[in-house]
């Protein structure tokens, strides 16, 4: 009977375990694609990330970098007030309302060859508004400047 017991007790830990492991990989297997560090221009800089890697880029649109291309293709510059990196937008969306030179934007995508291509731009949705990744960067830089003084 001891050892019926103790083979049950065995075979439910072992099931448990293996039920754990099968979890973590699955959580592993979602998050590959769904964890987007955000880097300002610098940190790209000053280590550029693998062509395959898909992550945030932010700061300010730099004045009078703006190129538009066919379509809703556009390229720009962003800084972070010490670097520069060019961006090419090649996303299917027209582009943000409020996505003007010299605001906060925060775009999603590759660094290649030097670039950054982005498949996604995110913009103020207002007037004072600027994202705070975009905030800090700048304020790290010395460059922020609070739009409400």
């Amino acid at each position: 009977m001891k050892s019926l017991k103790k083979r049950r007790r065995i075979q439910v830990i072992t099931a448990a375990m293996l039920a754990l492991v099968i979890a973590a990989g699955l959580i592993g297997y979602g998050f590959r694609d769904g964890i987007n560090l955000y880097r300002s221009p610098s940190q790209v800089s000053e280590a550029p990330p693998s062509p395959d890697e898909y992550f945030q880029i932010g700061g300010l649109v730099k004045e009078g970098s703006i190129v538009n291309r066919d379509g809703v293709a556009f390229d720009f510059v962003v800084t972070d007030g010490a670097t520069e990196i060019p961006v090419a937008y090649v996303g299917r969306d027209p582009r943000p309302d409020l996505f003007k030179e010299g605001q906060g934007t925060i775009a999603k995508g590759h660094f290649r060859e030097g670039r950054f291509e982005a498949s996604d731009l995110l913009a103020k949705h207002d007037e004072s508004y600027m994202p705070r990744e975009v905030v800090d960067t700048l304020k790290e830089a010395g460059v922020y400047q609070d739009p409400n003084s």
